[in-house]
């Protein structure tokens, strides 16, 4: 009877504990699908989208992004200040996505994306078109982060304040 409870007790918990696994993805570059992988992450956001990007030139990541936004998806775009794109950033502008320029380090090198405020992407690869195709990057997606998702929103979130608009 002890061993029917236990496995009854797991067979009603089992839903609720796979609901909330953390899933993770990984792609790496050059030309081994890391854009490919960014672009769906953004594509799957359903509410909010924060960015940290050192270098971001990257075209289809940028139409990504206001695709999502244009869908209602709250984008918001913090960018180095020794590496950012005017171009990158008037187009990202002109979409309605707010971007901010950091100053306060000497670099802001993150390269991370929040989305829905649990999944987490980030590793090595730039938003760039150098990334993709000439340097050896990597990507990695974790779905259903939990407490990392809010130390990564926090951490933006003070990148964001110290920057300009």
């Amino acid at each position: 009877m002890r061993y029917f409870l236990v496995l009854m007790l797991l067979f009603l918990s089992a839903p609720t504990a796979r609901a909330a696994q953390i899933r993770i993805e990984d792609a790496f570059s050059p030309r081994e699908g890391a854009s490919h992988l960014v672009e769906n992450t953004i594509y799957d956001a359903k509410k909010s989208i924060v960015v940290a990007a050192y270098s971001f030139t990257s075209k289809p990541i940028a139409r990504a992004l206001a695709a999502a936004h244009d869908h209602g998806v709250d984008v918001r775009v913090v960018l180095d200040g020794n590496q950012y794109n005017h171009k990158m950033d008037a187009y990202l502008l002109e979409h309605g996505i707010p971007v901010r320029i950091s100053k306060q380090y000497n670099l802001m090198h993150n390269k991370f994306m929040v989305i829905d405020g649990k999944t987490v992407e980030l590793g090595s690869f730039n938003y760039t078109y150098s990334a993709e195709y000439d340097n050896a990057e990597n990507v990695m997606v974790v779905h259903n982060a939990g407490g990392i998702a809010a130390d990564y929103v926090r951490q933006w979130q003070k990148i964001w304040d110290g920057a300009r608009g």
